[in-house]
């Protein structure tokens, strides 16, 4: 289900560095995290996502998660913009 609503999202952020920056402008209104992402790349953005109240789903694979933004390399988390 996740995989497809972010391939259904007209706006989302792919990465750790622009959701932070998405986060921090309230620009985001859900994020979507791969399980298998190095967790201490994702602890920064995911205590602004909890800070901010976003709610967080998550999805089994970066590789995946990935191919639903249409990149041709893993992502470990995607911000669905509001």
């Amino acid at each position: 289900m996740s995989y497809e609503k972010v391939a259904q999202a007209s706006e989302k952020v792919v990465g750790t560095k622009q959701t932070l920056k998405a986060l921090e402008s309230d620009q985001v209104r859900e994020l979507i995290v791969a399980e298998d992402a190095d967790q201490e790349v994702l602890t920064k953005v995911l205590t602004a996502a909890e800070t901010t109240s976003v709610p967080v789903d998550y999805v089994d694979s970066m590789k995946k998660l990935g191919k639903a933004c249409g990149i041709d390399v893993n992502a470990a988390i995607v911000a669905i913009k509001k």
